[in-house]
């Protein structure tokens, strides 16, 4: 996400975040906590991405396994 998106979509985060967590501060405390939070979680997000790259992809995908394995047992599997 370019900076720009990550500061739109920041604000609706902050006012969503702050609700989530019952925090009541004013509008602008709030779009300052989402950008910033936004900004942080995005570069986090891309540095881990660019680390990880294919061991990245190997533990989405075993994560995924382990959901479907998760719901063939819950839900589809005879006992």
């Amino acid at each position: 996400m370019t900076v720009v998106a990550l500061i739109i979509v920041g604000a609706a985060a902050g006012f969503m975040a702050t609700r989530l967590m019952k925090l009541d501060t004013d509008p602008i405390t709030t779009i300052a906590i989402g950008i910033f939070g936004a900004l942080a979680g995005g570069l986090a997000l891309r540095f881990l991405t660019s680390v990880t790259g294919l061991l990245g992809g190997f533990v989405g995908a075993v994560l995924g396994s382990m959901l479907l394995i998760w719901l063939w047992k819950t839900y589809f599997q005879r006992k």
